[in-house]
């Protein structure tokens, strides 16, 4: 074959450079062969005890390859898928609204825009909250609706301020906030924690294989593989026996890796499963803009209510310059729901492809992957057996009598010794300093725990970053937090909010969150309102808007 032709050109070379190897003599000399008759000096057994070394870390790096290169692989492309993910939900929420909304939505999209940047910092492994992030959308939100749905008032930052601090009360947009923040949450949770455990594996197999053979390793390699070469049989195979207790001797550090490899694979399939059904990234991300354009639906349909409590709770805004004060019913006694679109209407992409078509790929990405982790299960523990099974590295089980026992051709009578370093206290063939464990094989299972909490909890939608502050935020509700369920997303069963108190005003419902006056939010600057007589261009659209929804019974967003 073609490695054990490899070997012995390799020695050949050797005796052809070396006088010494043309005769065959005594091997007092040897210190790692037996020291028979030998044709090897002195150096050409150091030769072959560094080229042992480098034939081991070879089979090593051979035999990983399989992990690491579907590790790099599959975290290449499920990178690349969610990232297409987040894009095209943007892109389509912008289609939707634009063709729904117009210029309104146009003018005030950069609110939008600011969302999809902070999901896309989550995902790329950003210090942010989802909770957070979502929170903040729906404030802005509820402002620049409120504002929208009362045109003919002037409200101030303090004003909107007051609206933000009732709104969890008011529920303005109703249950649906929950329901996306539910979802969107657990969906970039898994899918986050999916692509950094690959990342975590490829980086674990990298530092796991590049291994450096200690003197008693590199010494048990050199008497199994090289050594019946100096004696002359350049094609007598080490006894399986024998492969084994070297091979689990050299690799005693790296077999206690086992249990939480085996724990790893374990918690990437099972978020890997969840990807699959319930925390499905891409209904997620496709149901951004339908559950938002649902939410302003609400509140607009519910607008008379609404600004009737917030009047109340915060008083009466003052009116527009010359607007004339109507009252909620009055102003919006003809109103038409939103525009939604059917599932055939949904916008597609740039090259036509619309998001639910490239479902089939997610699941068919999310198999292939089960299937090459299921394997990896076990394999630092069983990488001994793995190299010794290869016909050209150690000879087969069934041949016992014709191989190479450590001394001469015959059968290997030792017993084979277990796994891990703790049991290489027998080890007849690698002395195992025990008692100084591998500090790198120490660092590896630390990074191996910390990566399978993070996925264990994400299968609970959890994020672990974030896990103090937001079991902090939910510790009042009395229900111990949100529990996740493995229903699909849009088919949980409807849950009425609970009984509202009415509202106080002296009594705010949420603290006030920080403002930011220094950029653009829903286009106001300095803390001006967006109705206040600095603005005229969105003046004169608010009044034509208004005009229009009393004259006609046209959708109101158009």
């Amino acid at each position: 074959d073609v490695k054990a032709s490899a070997a012995i050109s390799f020695v050949c070379d050797l005796l052809a450079s070396d006088p010494v190897c043309f005769s065959i003599g005594p091997g007092e000399h040897l210190r790692l062969c037996p020291q028979d008759y030998t044709c090897c000096s002195s150096q050409m057994e150091e030769t072959l005890a560094h080229q042992s070394e480098t034939d081991f870390l070879s089979a090593i790096d051979d035999t990983s390859q399989f992990l690491h290169t579907t590790f790099t692989q599959r975290h290449r492309k499920f990178d690349e898928f969610f990232r297409e993910l987040i894009d095209l939900s943007e892109k389509s929420m912008n289609q939707m609204f634009t063709k729904t909304y117009g210029r309104l939505f146009t003018q005030n999209a950069n609110v939008f825009q600011e969302l999809f940047v902070e999901l896309r910092r989550y995902y790329s492994g950003g210090s942010v909250s989802l909770t957070e992030v979502l929170s903040e959308f729906w404030s802005r939100l509820v402002e620049r609706v409120f504002s929208l749905v009362n045109p003919q008032y002037q409200f101030s930052d303090e004003y909107l301020e007051c609206v933000n601090k009732h709104a969890e009360q008011l529920q303005p947009f109703g249950d649906l906030p929950r329901k996306l923040g539910l979802q969107v949450s657990r969906a970039f949770i898994a899918a986050r924690a999916l692509v950094q455990g690959l990342a975590t594996g490829r980086d674990i197999v990298n530092k796991a294989a590049k291994l450096s053979a200690g003197a008693g390793c590199v010494r048990a390699l050199m008497r199994q593989w090289y050594c019946p070469l100096c004696r002359g049989m350049p094609s007598l195979r080490p006894c399986h026996a024998l492969c084994l207790n070297v091979m689990k001797g050299c690799l005693a550090n790296t077999a206690d890796l086992d249990t939480e490899w085996n724990n790893f694979i374990d918690a990437l399939y099972q978020v890997s499963e969840k990807l699959e059904g319930p925390f499905n990234m891409e209904l997620a991300a496709d149901s951004i803009s339908v559950k938002v354009s649902e939410a302003i639906m609400h509140m607009q349909e519910n607008s008379i209510a609404t600004s009737t409590k917030v009047f109340q709770g915060c008083g009466s805004p003052r009116l527009a310059p010359g607007r004339s004060r109507r009252s909620p019913k009055e102003s919006g006694g003809n109103r038409r729901p939103f525009r939604t679109f059917s599932p055939e209407e949904k916008p597609t992409t740039a090259t036509g492809t619309n998001l639910d078509r490239l479902f089939p790929s997610a699941c068919l990405q999310v198999s292939e992957l089960k299937e090459r982790l299921r394997p990896m299960r076990g394999f630092w523990v069983s990488l001994p057996h793995t190299i010794c099974n290869d016909k050209n590295v150690a000879a087969d089980v069934t041949n016992e009598d014709r191989c190479w026992n450590g001394q001469a051709r015959g059968r290997y009578l030792p017993d084979v010794t277990g796994d891990g370093l703790m049991s290489q206290i027998n080890n007849p063939e690698v002395e195992v300093d025990m008692a100084r464990p591998d500090v790198r094989t120490r660092q590896l299972i630390m990074e191996l725990r910390v990566a399978t909490n993070r996925l264990k909890h994400a299968q609970a939608g959890q994020d672990t970053d974030f896990m103090d502050s937001e079991v902090e935020e939910g510790s009042g509700s009395g229900g111990g937090g949100e529990r996740y369920s493995d229903d699909w997303p849009g088919y949980r069963p409807y849950s009425p909010p609970y009984s509202k108190p009415p509202l106080n005003p002296q009594t705010p419902i949420k603290p006030p969150r920080v403002r930011d006056r220094t950029g653009s939010k829903w286009n106001r600057s300095k803390g001006q309102s967006i109705s206040a007589v600095s603005r005229p261009a969105f003046f004169s659209l608010a009044v034509l808007f208004w005009v229009s929804v009393m004259v006609t019974v046209a959708p109101f967003w158009r």
